[in-house]
Formats: C-alpha cells, structure tokens, sequence
C-alpha cells in the first residue's frame, strides 16, 4: 500500500516518542480514548482529518461514515466514507482511504508487538446506507487485514461474550438489526466475529427531535441499558441528551446532578460488560461550525463548556468521547 505523505511525516515525528499509551487492558472502564468523530474527507475538504487524529497520539478511536455506492448502470460498487448519499460521486473508498493511511501504523505495531497496548486504533463505522451488499464489501477489506484485528470466535452461545483475541485494531459498528446477519450469524461456528455491534437503545417519544431529546431524560439508565453484552453486541452509543435535557445546544452550567446522571450511565454500561460513547461533544463560537464541517447541533456554547464535559467524562470512565475538537481535547487536563 502506499503511504500518505502526511502521515508519513507525522509518523516520523512521533519516531522514538512514548505515544503507545500503557493500557493493561482495554475491557470497559479501563481507557478514555478520544473519539474522532468524522475523521474522512468529504466535499473536497478536511482531508487531514485521520492524520491529526492519528498525531494527537495513540490508543484513540477514529469514526468512519460509510456509504454504499452503486456502481455504473447498478452493476457492482463500493463502500465509500461520505456524509451525505447525494455527495460521495467523488468519495474515497473506504479501503484506500482508511487502511492505505493506516498500515504504517499497524505494521510498526505488529513488528513492536507490545500486546499489552493493544488495540492501538478502535475504528467506528457508521453505516449510512446498509445494503447487504455493502455489509459483505466491508467484511471482505476487514478479511484482508486480519492480522490487524481484535476478534472473538463465533459460539454456540451467542448470548455470552467469548474472550477476545487481541490485535492492534478493534472494530465496532451500530445498532443496525441487519448487520449481524453479515458480521456474526454467517460466521460459521469456530469462525472469527471481525468487528462488533452496538446493543439497541430505546427509541424517544415525540413529534419533533425536541421533544424526543427531552424524553430521553425520563428513562433510567436500567431503560436506556437493558440488556447485557452478547458474542457480537459489546458497547452502547447515546447522543449527549441522555445526560443533559435537550443536548448540548439547550445545556446550562455543568451539574453536581450532571454528574450523577452521567456516573449511571456509564456504571450501568460497564456493570453490563460494555463499552459506552457519547456523541458529539464540542464547544466553539457558533461561526466555526460551518468553517470546519461540524454539525450545529452538537456544541455546547464555548471551549470552556466543552473542557467541563470532558474532565467529567475522563473522571466517570468513558470509554469514547466523541468530539471534532481531536487536539482541544487531547491537551485539555
């Protein structure tokens, strides 16, 4: 594979520096990763994304939006990272953007094999599209990079979380009801599950995303969290708003009963045996938004809002922050 010349000099900056976080182990509750929300290029920009997630240092996670592209007259076609199903004609496809950027990083980490702060790089696939075609694209450029990934066998008993194998990369991916079919259930028995799904959350009630934030905080964490880990379901994914009322647009001052609210949560999670993630933590003038491609909706006001959630997701033992703000967060104490 070719290098990326920006990760190329990013890696020979990091040479001989002690970015290889010591993680004993990576079960829940034992690291806080920064989560690099949207980290792919999309409408001809932010490009250096990956990279500068990659540079803020290791273990971290990087999110990958995906979408299927069809190819010529619908013959064939390709998974692709993109925001939007009416803008990726001139999208990267997945594999050439993520993995080709990646394998300096894997390599050197199978060559150090310093198991004990593996997985260096949890990948977040987000589906947009999820056709069974693009399923089965997708496992097939995982298969490609098997020596990269942390994988669990495929049991009889798909109720009970198997002991993971260790490798330098960790894949997870969503809720979707469909994606198992592909990812765990046509995985024949002593096979290897490559990558691993989110548990389904509640769906709000209301007639408009207000509302249907507003009622996320009338369930319990035992609502929100109501099942344990499987075989193949291992994390649980929230917007924010199951912290704060109404998200991160309509949050005030940062709360002793914030604070209990997020301690639940995440106690309930890895009580359950999974990982958790809140997205999309940022915190900005409103402007900046659009200057660098971040969603509205996900900013709580100024840096300093932000930096609040952040320590307070560090101290309750998150496992994956979600923020566009890679080296804000990285650097904040």
């Amino acid at each position: 594979m070719r290098k990326s010349p920006v990760l190329a000099t990013m890696l020979g900056l990091m040479a001989g520096a002690a970015v290889l976080a010591q993680a004993p182990t990576f079960g829940p509750g034992s690291r806080v990763l920064l989560d690099a929300h949207n980290a792919y290029p999309y409408e001809g920009k932010y490009a250096d994304r990956m990279p500068r997630a990659l540079a803020t240092g290791l273990p971290v996670a990087i999110e990958q939006d995906l979408i299927w592209r069809p190819g010529p007259g619908g013959q064939g076609g390709e998974s692709v990272v993109g925001h939007d199903v009416d803008k990726v004609a001139d999208a990267p496809s997945f594999e050439d953007y993520f993995f080709t950027q990646l394998e300096p990083v894997m390599a050197r980490a199978l060559k150090e094999d310093r198991r004990d702060t593996w997985p260096l790089v949890v990948l977040n696939l987000d589906f947009k599209t999820n056709e069974p075609e693009h399923h089965r694209r997708v496992l097939d450029v995982l298969t490609r990079h098997d020596a990269w990934l942390t994988t669990a066998p495929r049991t009889s008993t798909a109720d009970v979380p198997a002991p993971l194998t260790v490798g330098p990369m960790l894949v997870l991916t969503g809720a979707d009801q469909t994606q198992p079919r592909t990812f765990h259930d046509a995985v024949p028995p002593g096979g290897r599950v490559r990558l691993f799904g989110a548990i389904p959350v509640p769906q709000p009630e209301g007639e408009d995303n207000r509302a249907k934030a507003l009622s996320l905080m009338r369930m319990t964490p035992e609502q929100l969290i109501a099942t344990r880990a499987t075989n193949y379901r291992r994390w649980v994914n929230f917007p924010w708003a199951v912290v704060e009322a109404g998200g991160q647009n309509h949050a005030s001052g940062w709360t002793a009963a914030d604070r209990a609210r997020l301690d639940a949560l995440v106690a309930r999670a890895h009580d359950n045996g999974l990982w958790i993630r809140f997205y999309t933590l940022n915190g900005h003038p409103a402007p900046e938004a659009d200057a660098q491609g971040w969603t509205r909706g996900y900013n709580f006001g100024s840096l300093a809002a932000a930096q609040a959630r952040w320590r307070a997701a560090r101290e309750a033992k998150v496992d994956f922050v979600a923020t566009d703000q890679y080296e804000a967060f990285s650097t904040t104490k």
